[in-house]
Parts: structure tokens; sequence; C-alpha cells
């Protein structure tokens, strides 16, 4: 039998792991995602079910050890982007791009 991976993640973190091909539950509330854990869990074809760590952490520990006490689905967290102050404005954008490029941060004046 095969199962499938779900994702419980915020919505704008969702968008790419639809584009990925993976089915996506959106959680804007933390309260949300036990719920959606819950039903995701109940589906007897779910393997694996992906969880933003922000959302997982606020999930109540009797849902979590609900869930760890079942051999399916496992439950992964996973980290969210992290948005990077130091990046506001086009200055900022350029020295990120330049750092990727060449491996090291330059400085503009």
């Amino acid at each position: 039998m095969s199962y499938s991976v779900a994702v419980i993640c915020r919505p704008e973190v969702a968008t790419g792991f639809s584009l990925a091909g993976c089915p996506t539950v959106e959680a804007t509330v933390e309260a949300e995602a036990g719920e959606r854990l819950l039903e995701l869990a109940a589906d007897p074809n779910t393997g694996v079910i992906l969880i933003q760590e922000e959302l997982h952490a606020r999930v109540s520990t009797d849902v979590l050890r609900f869930l760890a006490k079942r051999p399916l689905p496992m439950v992964v967290p996973f980290p969210g982007p992290v948005w990077d102050e130091s990046l506001r404005g086009p200055e900022g954008y350029i020295v990120e791009m330049l750092r990727q490029a060449i491996g090291y941060r330059v400085r503009l004046r």
C-alpha cells in the first residue's frame, strides 16, 4: 500500500508545496493546526504529515501524545521561512544576491 504526504503550514508557505505537488492544508491560527492534524491523521491513506514548526509548537500536548502512539502517520515538523529584516529595500536585495553568488557579504556605499 502506498501512503500520501500532506503539509500543514501558513498560507505564505503553502504555495511552494502546492507547486511541488504536495497537498497542503493552510492553518492561519495555531488552534487550527491541531484540528487539521487530527483530520489528516484520521485518513488511513496519510503516511507523513509535514507541519510548520511554529504551528507544531502550538499543538496541544494531548494531540501530539495521541499521534505519537500511532505508527502512522509520521508527524514531521519543518522550519518555516525566516523573513530577514535586513533585506529591506533594493540595496539589501542586491547585497543578498551578491552574497549568494560570490559566497560572502559585501558592503555597498
